[in-house]
């Protein structure tokens, strides 16, 4: 089984008999083996963790080394592998911020669970980071095949187009089992949450460009492969800390949402700065869209409310559609915005590949999209950090 965990670690091994744990419990690491120079000179900020062989080193140069370490106060976790500790060696080893002893004969198990708990424990010491002033739009269409998608897409690239820089916009489609946004985008889905099991909740910034899907300049995707076991395999926590991660890199996430509840639903529209529910001009459609409306508002805190979106707008010409004026009198709310149909454009897109707005620039589609994005990010402004995955902005 692949340890996709310590995937992207950068390991410093220090001693011959420490490399076949490349192959075992460390499989994915970066690992680098040198001698005790190295270690002396590791910093935190170029070594994740280091493993040193005690047994098979000088235990006065390796104290030597240690306590060159230690001083330097920036040490990177330290794992001491062997049987033979003097005194002063494991005296020196206190004094790193964290250190473990592991003796021989080990198992992978007991590998891996010392590793996860020095990371974990530099992790948790590390300077706390800047509050995020990323922004959070969830969309969740009202009735399947309400267009949710196609808008997430698109809310997403004309997002970036407006950023115009690398990782302004990271898109994530919380479709876990079949989810459609890399298919539309005709792009390789690559966020491998089920494999993680109970590791998945001590992913980092460290293992987000691992599960990346880049799309176009400052416009990336995270979406899971096809399994229709994902939604009972990956946890509300691993959920949660994908979408943390995501907001402390990226100046925008977009949230493609499954319209049927998840034990993990109401937190992660609890930290969106909006809530889209999408739904077509249809009336079963619009029902829908106003009892799932009122269902994720008594959910939530007091005073947040979603943005209804009436999607694939056309002339009543071509059939008995409510017009805009019945549809919000059935939704008995104002709609936040049209979108219009353009079915040629949609379709062009979604069998090329790509965002609507990136083979039909000049469609309603994109109009309509550009409208909303740019209206609101007219009346968005930053707000204090909350607690939960990330913040919600105040109003």
């Amino acid at each position: 089984m692949t340890h996709w965990s310590i995937l992207g670690r950068r390991v410093l091994a220090v001693g011959p008999s420490l490399s076949p744990l490349a192959r075992g419990p460390l499989f994915g690491a970066a690992m680098e083996t040198a001698g005790l120079e190295r270690l002396a000179e590791a910093r935190s900020a170029s070594v994740d963790l280091a493993l040193v062989d005690v047994d098979s080193l000088d235990p006065q140069a390796l104290t030597a080394a240690l306590e060159t370490l230690a001083a330097s106060g920036q040490a990177p976790p330290v794992l001491l592998v062997g049987t033979r500790l003097p005194a002063g060696l494991v005296r020196v080893a206190m004094r790193l911020p964290q250190s473990d002893v592991v003796e021989p004969p080990y198992s992978d198990d007991q590998v891996r669970e010392a590793v996860f708990g020095l990371l974990d424990a530099a992790g948790a010491q590390a300077p706390a980071a800047a509050d995020s002033t990323s922004r959070c739009w969830s969309i969740v269409g009202a009735v399947g095949g309400a267009g949710a998608t196609t808008l997430a897409i698109e809310f997403a690239a004309m997002l970036a187009a407006r950023a115009n820089r690398d990782h302004a916009v990271c898109l994530i489609d919380l479709h876990l089992a079949d989810g459609a946004a890399a298919a539309y985008l005709g792009a390789t889905p690559a966020m491998g949450l089920a494999e993680f099991g109970p590791a998945a909740e001590r992913m980092d910034a460290a293992l987000l460009a691992a599960f990346t899907t880049p799309v176009a300049k400052g416009f990336d995707l995270l979406a899971c492969p096809r399994d229709p076991l994902a939604f009972e395999q990956i946890s509300k926590d691993a959920v949660l800390r994908i979408l943390e991660i995501a907001c402390e890199a990226y100046e925008f996430v977009v949230i493609d949402m499954p319209r049927h509840r998840r034990p993990w639903t109401l937190e992660v529209l609890a930290g969106s700065d909006e809530i889209f529910v999408v739904s077509e001009l249809t009336v079963p459609a619009l029902l829908a869209a106003r009892a799932l409306a009122s269902e994720i508002e008594a959910g939530l805190p007091v005073g947040v409310r979603t943005r209804i979106v009436l999607n694939r707008l056309a002339s009543r010409m071509f059939g008995p559609a409510p017009s805009v004026a019945e549809a919000e009198r059935a939704l008995e709310r104002k709609a936040e915005a049209g979108i219009s149909s353009d079915w040629e454009a949609a379709a062009a897109s979604v069998n090329l590949g790509g965002p609507i707005s990136q083979h039909r620039p000049k469609s309603k589609i994109v109009r309509d999209v550009a409208a909303v994005v740019d209206r609101l990010l007219g009346v968005q402004t930053p707000a204090a950090r909350r607690s939960g995955w990330r913040p919600r902005r105040a109003a």
